[in-house]
């Protein structure tokens, strides 16, 4: 029987699916209004099916739960600036991790999956483990794929420096398979000349890494 339709991994996809349907920050899709980190979900599982359509189970629960309950932690709890931001998002993926390890637990998961997916959602084994991998290459074209223009227009005062800046560092997080689903999307002319602008940026670096990725 595959994973996906066994029993406990039902169980544990269905409470992180109920748990952000809670989201009280409401867009609409197809017509129908919906909770965001819902719609976010679906994004994830649509580009984790694109990307990786022979996924292992871990792989698909992690990313299910990539952003589980994340409008609870709101940015502005913490200061502005850097230091702020890292501690925000520290919290956030301790969070995720601790949630989706009690809803594994709950289903009878072994404690080595639990803590390995809570590894994935807290970064701690990327560029180490093939899932963390996968799981980060889908997180940032997901990024860029749906919610870039939302990000663009929000941070509208940032110059052309800052924002190819922001797409390289990106753009280092991934492998070269992320780099190729990345370059591969329908992105506006604004949004290609930035990305090509920070691949061309980072070229070196991104050669250097992609000789001794192991993913």
């Amino acid at each position: 029987m595959s994973f996906l339709t066994s029993e406990r991994y039902l169980a544990v996809i269905g409470k992180i699916d109920a748990a952000n349907a809670k989201d009280p920050r409401r867009v609409e899709m197809n017509g129908e209004e919906m909770a965001f980190e819902t719609v976010y979900t679906q994004n994830m599982m649509e580009v984790l099916q694109r990307l990786y359509p022979d996924a292992g189970e871990l792989l698909h629960i992690a990313a299910r739960a990539q952003h589980i309950e994340r409008w609870s932690i709101p940015r502005d709890k913490y200061p502005t600036g850097r230091e702020g931001y890292n501690k925000w998002r520290f919290e956030l993926r301790a969070l995720h991790a601790r949630l989706v390890g009690e809803f594994m637990s709950e289903e009878g998961y072994a404690a080595e999956d639990i803590e390995l997916i809570g590894q994935y959602l807290q970064k701690k084994k990327l560029k180490k483990e093939a899932d963390s991998q996968a799981l980060e290459n889908v997180v940032d074209v997901v990024f860029l794929e749906f919610y870039w223009d939302d990000f663009a227009k929000k941070y509208s005062d940032y110059d052309d420096d800052k924002m190819i800046d922001i797409i390289g560092k990106t753009l280092r997080k991934m492998s070269s398979h992320g780099h190729a689903a990345a370059l591969e999307l329908d992105m506006s002319i604004e949004q290609k000349r930035l990305v090509l602008a920070a691949v061309d940026r980072e070229k070196d670096r991104l050669a250097e890494m992609a000789k001794v990725e192991k993913f």
